[in-house]
């Protein structure tokens, strides 16, 4: 039997008392001023591209994206930032004809290279074909992923033409055809929030015909 004068040890009361005489000893961190502020402050790097045709010089931040660069500096704003983390394809462009999320790539990587946008793909008064076929077949309704469902409706069949496959491609020793299962696997990274899946389809697959 114990004393009431005798100490009682337990694990818990070992821990408390220890982490007390840390916060005693050390203190609260503060981070120096001059750490903070130097991590806080922007590298500015001069990127110069060409936009839909015109070429652009931007000086900014190298933790810009490509899709801020072109929706906040140049003011296009055909690409949508939707997901900002590459899953919904609604900020999709086209760069040097090849396809990419501009969400997930940095601005100044894109030194020296061609940027086409939905603007840059045809206007009202002069409507790329795949353009017309999505009003035609109505693979819009609220529209906004159009802009990037359509840039990569236009890369997905040059990389049908250029013969590269899919997961949805049964024969790798053959061409790949524009064909139903074709265009959906290729076409998946777009979401359609809407459900114009069908219209969008068939939108694809009338412009492909035109090309074949």
């Amino acid at each position: 039997m114990q004393n009431p004068g005798d100490l009682e040890l337990t694990r818990r009361g070992v821990l408390m008392g220890s982490a007390a005489a840390v916060a005693l000893t050390t203190g609260p961190f503060t981070e120096p001023a001059h750490a903070a502020a130097k991590r806080q402050e922007p590298i500015l790097s001069t990127v110069s591209f060409t936009v839909n045709g015109k070429p652009r010089r931007l000086e900014l931040d190298t933790r810009t994206t490509l899709l801020d660069a072109l929706r906040d500096h140049l003011h296009v704003t055909g690409p949508k930032k939707g997901c900002d983390h590459g899953q919904c394809g609604a900020c999709t462009v086209l760069v040097a004809g090849r396809r990419i999320n501009a969400c997930l790539t940095l601005a100044v990587m894109h030194e020296g290279d061609s940027v086409t946008t939905i603007e840059g793909l045809g206007l009202p008064d002069g409507l790329h074909p795949m353009q017309a076929a999505f009003v035609k077949h109505d693979g819009y309704q609220c529209g906004y992923c159009t802009p990037g469902q359509i840039c990569s409706a236009v890369a997905v069949l040059d990389e049908i033409k250029a013969g590269i496959p899919s997961h949805a491609s049964t024969d790798l020793t053959t061409p790949p055809q524009a064909t139903a299962a074709e265009l959906r696997e290729r076409m998946s990274g777009n979401i359609c929030r809407c459900g114009a899946y069908s219209n969008i389809v068939d939108a694809i697959t009338e412009v492909a015909g035109r090309q074949a």
